[in-house]
């Protein structure tokens, strides 16, 4: 790749790594007829390209020729519209014309342009390359570059994200930390519509780059320094009857496996985090073991901070249930979790339990955790740690138990079943619904000096990066019982201008700190 230089500043994409042609016959045609006619379709990858690039940071552009067919150019700007980018007209005879538009329409470009063409369209190099653009031809043939070659050759769609990291590392050198990071879409979309996964450097040295199963995996690992992953969206089974201390109970995909093999086998990458650090979060039971140890952090005001009352059940028939809740400490109504946090099916179908004979008809998986049910009037504290950093939220939640009795009564006080992802038993008209954000008129009851020493120790304990707790206040004792822990949240309470640096911060901080030690 000798000859290419500078950060890529923008992306066009050609209209001939695009569309996809073919011919189809038309259904009243004989046989020995020729007559057909030309659909126009996407590339298979052309849609994952243009997800990965909007949120990129990268000004992002589609190009066509003036002579192309109309229907064609109404499909270009129809997608272009969808992902909120350019379309230019690209005419070779008149490349300055074009080059002042891209200009105009981007003034602030940071870097080269990228132009991605096919192999077809080989009268156009030239006259680009003069002009500084970067041609990056999709070979379709399957022919690699030449090693003095000025330009970039790749075989895939999917390959250019990675491209781009590998151009931009080789301009800017060993001062950009490259995260390669890898989730479910709808996850990534989430954090990439916020602006978290920029392709073009961070004032603070960060460039973001996703990684993907459907490539060989090492020569993508080999461009990155640090991997963020969300391995619970790959778990396909997990076994209970063993420890979850140890891999060998989680079934991951395929492609989590060569990950997770890759990992074990290069110990100097940075992870956030490792696998084997997010394995309490899975178990509902370890998590509240770990919890007892918060018995001894207590502030001036002497409120307590802890988990809630629990009991594991392998049976809902079990004999002597109502003596086991007894010594539990634990009274009716609960809430009713299976043991597996996440990543499976069922691991957030739960239940409200107002009777003891009930529970032999509970759906819940086994095994399971019966949980003290907080009276919390209704509002629940979401706390966030990035790094060093703690937020908080206040939401919405479920109401006390005398109403939740009523919501259950006209049920013949029958369980509430419900799953925690899609709905909660709630009522209708809660003082303390809103948009998520924290208010004055919530926050006097959270110690948040209390809340942020159970963040830290939490963290200490977990040796987590970013992970997110769940806080309630219980009624009359004013106990904060904290009700849920989970890895690698969505944060998206927080405002974006405060969230995002700080999740930048915690990933370069981390990473440091592994290159020390």
């Amino acid at each position: 790749m000798a000859g290419v230089g500078g950060v890529v500043g923008g992306v066009i994409l050609d209209e001939s790594v695009l569309l996809a042609s073919q011919q189809l016959q038309h259904p009243d045609s004989s046989s020995s007829s020729h007559s057909s006619s030309n659909c126009a379709s996407f590339q298979p990858d052309a849609h994952f390209l243009l997800r990965k690039l909007r949120h990129s940071n990268i000004p992002t552009g589609i190009s066509y020729g003036p002579g192309l067919e109309a229907h064609k150019v109404c499909i270009l700007k129809e997608v272009a519209t969808q992902y909120s980018i350019h379309c230019f007209i690209l005419d070779a005879s008149s490349i300055d014309d074009t080059t002042r538009e891209v200009k105009l329409a981007w003034s602030n470009i940071g870097g080269c342009i990228l132009y991605l063409v096919s192999n077809k369209k080989r009268d156009i190099y030239p006259k680009l390359s003069k002009c500084g653009w970067l041609i990056t031809i999709l070979n379709v043939e399957g022919s690699s570059a030449c090693e003095n070659s000025s330009m970039v050759y790749i075989n895939k769609l999917q390959e250019l994200p990675l491209t781009i990291c590998h151009i931009n590392r080789k301009a800017i050198g060993n001062s950009v930390v490259t995260v390669g990071y890898i989730m479910k879409p709808s996850r990534e979309e989430d954090f990439a519509k916020r602006g978290a996964f920029p392709m073009y450097p961070t004032q603070d040295g960060l460039m973001f780059v996703p990684l993907t199963f459907e490539l060989p995996l090492s020569p993508q690992l080999q461009e990155v320094d640090v991997v963020l992953h969300k391995a619970t969206d790959e778990i396909i089974s997990i076994d209970l009857n063993s420890s979850l201390q140890s891999s060998n109970t989680i079934t991951y995909s395929r492609g989590m496996q060569e990950l997770q093999r890759y990992m074990e086998h290069h110990l100097d990458l940075c992870v956030i985090d490792p696998l084997n650090y997010i394995y309490p979060v899975l178990d509902r039971l370890k998590i509240q073991q770990i919890l007892l140890g918060l018995e001894d952090l207590k502030t001036r005001g002497c409120r307590a901070i802890r988990g809630a009352n629990f009991l594991k059940v392998y049976d809902f028939n079990q004999a002597g249930l109502i003596q086991s809740l007894s010594e539990a400490k634990l009274a009716l109504p609960s809430i009713v979790k299976p043991q597996v946090a996440c990543g499976v099916a069922d691991s957030h179908s739960m239940a409200i339990v107002f009777r003891v004979e009930d529970f032999k008809d509970l759906t819940v998986p086994l095994p399971a955790i019966i949980q003290e049910y907080v009276d919390h009037s209704s509002t629940l504290y979401k706390f966030y740690v990035l790094g060093e950093k703690v937020y908080h939220a206040v939401k919405n939640s479920t109401p006390n138990a005398d109403t939740l009795m009523k919501l259950s009564g006209s049920n013949e006080l029958k369980p509430l079943v419900f799953d925690s992802l899609k709905s909660l038993p709630t009522t209708k008209g809660n003082p303390n619904s809103g948009d998520g954000n924290s208010s004055k008129d919530t926050d006097h009851c959270i110690d948040l000096e209390l809340v942020t020493s159970a963040a830290n120790w939490l963290m200490r304990k977990l040796e987590l990066t970013i992970f997110g707790f769940d806080v309630v206040i219980q009624e009359g004792t004013g106990d904060h019982v904290i009700v849920d822990v989970n890895y690698l949240p969505s944060f998206k309470e927080v405002p974006n201008e405060v969230a995002i640096p700080a999740f930048w911060d915690a990933i370069k901080k981390k990473f440091e700190l592994k290159r020390t030690t």
